[in-house]
């Protein structure tokens, strides 16, 4: 059976948007190329964040559905491409490398190079879970291999816990995919609805960050009041 059948032509005639030129797209990878080209686009998709792997992994269960492709295929494949863009991201943030981050965090406007030290003790102490359960939080999934490979986690840790967290991500998705059937297109609503929510708390969390910077340099800039002690001013490496 084609991807292009007319049962999965229907399953997406009701959003002729991006969502469907995305799935055309998809489609035609894994017309032809088969799983891998699930893998592929997954791969992709964690280069290029906006591309959802919320359109992808159902539209491999719905195709392995209907017989075109093998569900434990589909779900081999895109957790292949989920670690290797993994690790082309771990790769790019490994050649940034800590001490690079520490002379651009010195020119930069509010940041002090301790808050690049603070982040490093951070990631240190929970950096394992970070990989982990960042691999099943939207747009996180993507980024977080950047710091893994800043602090340069062992290759083999971050490796395992992007397979065994993407794994799960893809695993849920494809099947919630192959069980649905042409309402595979529902996935994408609730996972929309989800991710709204975590850009809302990664934007207030921001925000109040942002608010906390410009407070410290209020405070280090004050002038010393009469009688008290000079404000303290952080030294830059």
């Amino acid at each position: 059976m084609s991807l292009s059948s007319p049962s999965v032509l229907a399953a997406t005639a009701s959003d002729p948007g991006p969502i469907t030129r995305l799935t055309d797209w998809a489609v035609s990878l894994m017309e032809s190329l088969g799983a891998p080209g699930a893998g592929v686009a997954v791969a992709l998709e964690n280069l290029f964040p906006p591309i959802p792997s919320e359109v992808i992994l159902p539209l491999a269960g719905f195709t392995a559905a209907q017989g075109r492709l093998g569900l434990l295929e589909a779900i081999l494949w895109t957790t292949v491409g989920s670690v290797v863009g993994a690790l082309l991201l771990y790769g790019l943030g490994a050649a940034l490398g800590a001490e690079r981050l520490r002379a651009v965090a010195a020119r930069l406007p509010l940041v002090r190079v301790e808050d690049v030290d603070t982040a490093e003790a951070w990631f240190a102490r929970y950096g394992t879970t970070a990989v982990l359960v960042g691999r099943v939080v939207p747009i996180v999934r993507s980024l977080i291999s950047i710091p893994a490979g800043v602090e340069r986690m062992p290759l083999g840790r971050f490796l395992v816990l992007t397979a065994v967290g993407s794994g799960v991500w893809n695993t849920t998705l494809v099947l919630l995919g192959y069980g649905l059937g042409e309402r595979w297109p529902e996935i994408e609503a609730a996972i929309g609805t989800y991710q709204k929510g975590v850009l809302a708390v990664v934007a207030v969390l921001a925000v109040a960050y942002v608010v906390h910077l410009l407070v410290r340099r209020a405070r280090a800039d004050s002038p010393p009041q009469p009688g008290g002690p000079a404000p303290r001013r952080h030294a830059r490496r």
